[in-house]
């Protein structure tokens, strides 16, 4: 299994996220997008990890809400899908 590499595509906030998830979680697919019009203050982010496996939904979603603290603590929202 390789871990997903950043799109080029991908704004500064984007990327930044990104970074984060892929050194927390270890995903094997992550997607993140800014879907606030690039204010960075909403994103959609589609992780799927081994170290969700036997979580509920809202433990995966906790892990998530942990590895990027304070970051989404500023964010309007987040949709987060999460699976193992």
């Amino acid at each position: 299994a390789t871990e997903p590499e950043p799109p080029d595509y991908l704004s500064e906030g984007e990327r930044d996220i990104f970074d984060k998830i892929k050194a927390g979680l270890s995903p094997e697919t992550l997607e993140v997008q800014d879907i606030s019009g690039g204010c960075g203050s909403m994103y959609a982010i589609d992780i799927a990890s081994p170290r969700f496996h036997g979580l509920s939904v809202i433990k995966q979603h906790r892990l998530v809400n942990e590895v990027l603290g304070e970051d989404i603590k500023k964010w309007h929202g987040v949709q987060l899908r999460t699976r193992a």
